[in-house]
């Protein structure tokens, strides 16, 4: 194995055997600490060799298997900024530490602490807004979608660079989709009650079914689900809130035993500049779908309208339920040549992913993004709530969704609607 290779060629070498200190902390601190530090999702935090050194055996299975750091974008078609999958040589130093007896080495190799931002894994946020009330979740049972209006209380337009949800209560949050609320939106206006957790009628007074899922075509500030970071832009790029909208939290609880108390908080850290490119969030979805049971591979593609105005694509976000297995992106030309930007095989509902890319995508005029997503409704998936359900679109853990969320980035000068008007030719 490559590991005991490196152990050999380094004591044939007359050399040391890997270090928590010198080998083994600064992989930590790039791959692993975002999370594993207190107040992170990461169970247990990894910032000291003394917290590290009970966990070797563990660290070890889960580097191994490639359990830890968790990404799972099949290689070879694109490349992401936020790849935290560890290279071969990093893989081979860890397993050789803890096969070499986990040493701590010397104290003077040790790299200086990485700097966080307390309770934040953004820059410190010029403005943070709470859900206002305390949410009850219950240990069992239906939750019902919330959701909750926040007041901004901008008095002008602003542009965000960076945006974090924060939930108290992650073990029973399966997602956070912030909205902003337009001044001319009437969506949820005179029925909920600002900071206050509001569900929804499933029918108008008029009998007719209700969905406000969609967000009543407001945008998306910012989506949080497990083991998502934080939406971070470039300098240039941001989201534009307009004064006097609201956001408007849509919270997915989800009953996981024990019952708890949620006080989801969002961050936000403004662009100092004006940018020069807006980011927006969209991305085709199907809603048209039946999974058979027991079926172990049912495939299911959804695609957006080809787009009319020159943009980027700056991260893409796949988005399922308990059966998904496998996510597929890809652009299809003017030209009709069509690539792979991303495929995530295995989906893991667990930790569901943003894919950043290094380098954005650009999207000529007449280009369309294509999904393909792969569901498992078989007795072999360990997460089937029922693989003898027919299986349709729905808002719970144990139905499906199929939504293939992209950041797009285009002139900042231009306003939505221009964005999806095509320009007119002389």
């Amino acid at each position: 194995m490559r590991y005991l290779a490196l152990l050999l060629i380094t004591a044939a070498a007359g050399g040391a055997a890997p270090t928590f200190n010198k080998d083994v902390l600064p992989i930590l601190q790039n791959r692993c600490q975002g999370c594993h530090r207190p107040g992170e999702i990461g169970p247990m935090p990894l910032l000291t060799y003394q917290q590290a050194r009970p966990w070797a055996k563990s660290i070890r299975e889960a580097v191994a298997l490639k359990k830890m750091p968790p990404w799972f974008a099949v290689p070879g078609h694109s490349r992401f900024s936020n790849d935290l999958s560890l290279t071969q040589g990093e893989t081979d130093a860890i397993l050789a530490w803890v096969d070499g007896g986990a040493p701590e080495g010397n104290a003077k190799d040790r790299p200086k602490p990485r700097e966080f931002v307390q309770g934040w894994n953004i820059r410190k946020p010029d403005v943070e807004l709470t859900m206002g009330s305390d949410f009850a979740v219950p240990a069992s049972g239906t939750i019902e979608y919330q959701y909750v209006v926040i007041p901004t209380g901008f008095t002008e337009d602003k542009w965000v660079e960076q945006v974090e949800v924060r939930p108290t209560y992650r073990a029973s949050v399966h997602h956070a989709v912030v909205f902003i609320r337009d001044l001319q939106s009437q969506w949820l206006r005179g029925e909920a009650q600002p900071g206050v957790p509001f569900t929804p009628p499933k029918r108008t007074p008029e009998g007719r079914p209700r969905n406000d899922i969609g967000g009543a075509g407001n945008e998306i500030l910012t989506i949080y689900t497990p083991g998502m970071v934080p939406d971070i832009w470039n300098p240039g790029i941001a989201k534009l809130i307009k004064a006097g909208s609201d956001l408007v939290f849509q919270m997915h609880y989800t009953a996981n035993g024990k019952a708890g108390v949620d006080h989801t908080r969002i961050g936000i850290v403004f662009a100092k500049t004006p940018p020069t490119e807006r980011v927006m969030t969209m991305g085709p979805a199907n809603m048209g779908f039946a999974i058979p049971p027991g079926d172990a591979n049912f495939r299911v593609d959804a695609q957006r309208a080809a787009f009319v105005n020159p943009a980027r694509i700056t991260s893409l976000f796949p988005h399922m339920h308990l059966r998904g297995k496998a996510f597929e992106y890809r652009l299809v030309e003017p030209t009709g040549e069509t690539r792979t930007l991303l495929k995530v095989d295995p989906y893991k509902f667990n930790w569901q992913l943003a894919y950043k890319f290094e380098t954005p995508v650009e999207l000529k005029p007449g280009s369309r993004i294509e999904c393909t997503a792969w569901f498992d409704n078989s007795a072999n998936n360990p997460n089937n709530p029922d693989p003898k359900a027919t299986v349709r679109w729905g808002e719970q853990s144990w139905e499906e969704m199929v939504v293939g969320f992209l950041d797009v980035v285009f002139d900042a000068k231009m306003d939505r609607r221009a964005f999806f008007t095509p320009r007119r030719t002389e």
